[in-house]
């Protein structure tokens, strides 16, 4: 991801997970920026902490300073009859770089015409943050590393506070080190910047739209083929035109069809999902925790795909059949594997029970569903946590010994957009029995959610292994609840 877009997806990660944990005015803050505007309002403060800046203070070395002299270094190496064309260009992408921080039409300039350049821009960033820690500079943001955060978080704060100074000199260095590579690289290799397209070909700053075009015409010329899945899931939901709108949620992709008919169930099938739901217009293909990725990869492919309606061909009546033996019913006793503990508070009861076909046909595993009266969650044991779900409303975990947890709060839950729910933790952490990972608010999820069962979830277990309830009734957290037996 160009660095420019940082502000995008990363925001979110810099408030709650970089930069660590820091007790500031007597109160335990955690994150990065957080911890710097919790400094910033803390009158004691004789200099902010750079520790917890560390992934600020270096966007304004090479944003108000680095991106500029490339970009002059583009229009210097420009064709003398497209120069003038690409100064204006260039100039405007430079100022907005610098005043904003908004990188995007130089970096994709980069990626586009001359992906060596992108690799230069990494690495001369990535250097700029280490520079800023190693001066002790520590100026926080809000959107970008432009000249406008600069001066209400650096300069109007004070060189004391800020160390804001340094980053003159350490900038005008980088904008040499920016020209000087960038125009040798651009002359030696013949890159096609700005300003040096061939014959009468269009001088313009590149976009995400004509990098994705590019890609798209490399998979029609048979270079990259596409993504497999993402071509077949596109054909088993009808079509790019039978499709109307795509979405996630902690383990399913969530996607709208135009005509339901077209839905192709063989087909989906062949993209390893555990489960396909449909109700009406709305199909759910259940692929587990890396569902993220499935998101993500079908909306790249969607971008360059043929936009038609797909119908499968006709199999000719040849159907797929399924020889299956009759066997003597195993009648040996099974075997505990391990005592399971509950996460939450409340009435437990089988996951037959959940209100969810998905979760209640355990197409993502074996479990067992608790209907909250605390809204806590707990590690069930010492853990790692895997992944939280942007929306805080799952999580995931594996124990020491590889057992793979997935804790779903509510039913329905990612429309609420995180709304009611707190998250302790983040992706990486180490828990230990006992400590909170989440609380959210019963009320609320029932009010605006399907329901608010919890559910446990076991998505590593093998076809031998199953979950065997111990509890039922009223279960407290940390008490035993169920039971992984091998059959």
């Amino acid at each position: 991801i160009p660095f420019g877009l940082h502000h995008v997806f990363y925001l979110p990660f810099w408030q709650t997970a970089v930069g660590g944990t820091m007790e500031v005015a007597g109160q335990l803050v955690q994150g990065g920026q957080n911890i710097f505007f919790a400094q910033l309002a803390d009158p004691s403060t004789v200099h902010f902490s750079a520790d917890a800046t560390r992934y600020f203070s270096g966007e304004f070395i090479f944003m108000i300073f680095g991106l500029p002299g490339a970009a002059l270094a583009m229009y210097h190496c420009a064709k003398p009859e497209k120069k003038k064309q690409a100064g204006g260009l260039l100039l405007s992408a430079a100022l907005t770089c610098m005043l904003t921080g908004i990188t995007e039409p130089l970096e994709f300039s980069f990626l586009f015409v001359a992906p060596l350049l992108f690799g230069v821009q990494v690495v001369l960033a990535g250097s700029a943050y280490m520079i800023a820690h190693m001066l002790n500079i520590a100026v926080g943001l809000t959107f970008s590393g432009g000249l406008i955060d600069l001066f209400i978080f650096g300069i109007l704060q004070g060189n004391a506070k800020t160390n804001w100074m340094l980053i003159i000199p350490a900038g005008v260095i980088y904008f040499i080190l920016y020209y000087v590579i960038f125009r040798f690289l651009i002359q030696k290799f013949q890159f096609k910047t700005p300003g040096r397209e061939d014959g009468d070909g269009e001088t313009k700053l590149y976009t995400k739209a004509d990098y994705k075009a590019r890609q798209g015409e490399q998979t029609k010329s048979g270079d990259p083929a596409g993504d497999e899945r993402s071509i077949l899931i596109t054909q088993g939901l009808g079509g790019k035109k039978n499709i109307s709108d795509v979405d996630c949620c902690a383990t399913r992709l969530r996607c709208t069809v135009v005509k339901p008919e077209l839905v192709n169930d063989q087909i989906l099938k062949q993209t390893g999902p555990s489960g396909i739901v449909k109700k009406g217009q709305g199909i759910q293909i259940i692929y587990g925790p890396s569902v993220t990725v499935v998101k993500s990869n079908l909306e790249d492919y969607l971008v360059n795909a043929p936009d038609e309606e797909y119908l499968a061909p006709d199999e000719e009546n040849v159907e797929e059949k399924e020889v299956r033996e009759t066997t003597p019913q195993n009648t040996e006793a099974k075997t505990t594997k391990k005592v399971l503990c509950s996460p939450f508070t409340g009435e437990v009861h089988p996951i037959a029970d959940t209100p969810d076909e998905a979760f209640a046909g355990k197409m993502m595993g074996d479990g067992y569903m608790v209907m909250p009266v605390e809204g806590v969650v707990y590690a069930p044991e010492d853990s790692n946590v895997t992944f939280v779900f942007p929306t805080n409303h799952a999580i995931g975990l594996t124990t020491v010994d590889g057992v793979e947890y997935l804790l779903h709060i509510g039913v329905d839950t990612v429309k609420l957009e995180g709304k009611g729910f707190e998250m302790f933790v983040k992706d990486g952490d180490f828990v230990k029995k006992g400590d909170k990972l989440m609380a959210f608010d019963i009320q609320y999820i029932k009010e605006h959610a399907k329901s608010e069962a919890c559910i446990a979830v076991f998505t590593g277990l093998t076809e031998e292994e199953e979950v065997v309830m111990k509890r039922s009734g009223h279960v407290n957290a940390q008490e035993e609840i169920a039971e992984i037996v091998s059959c």
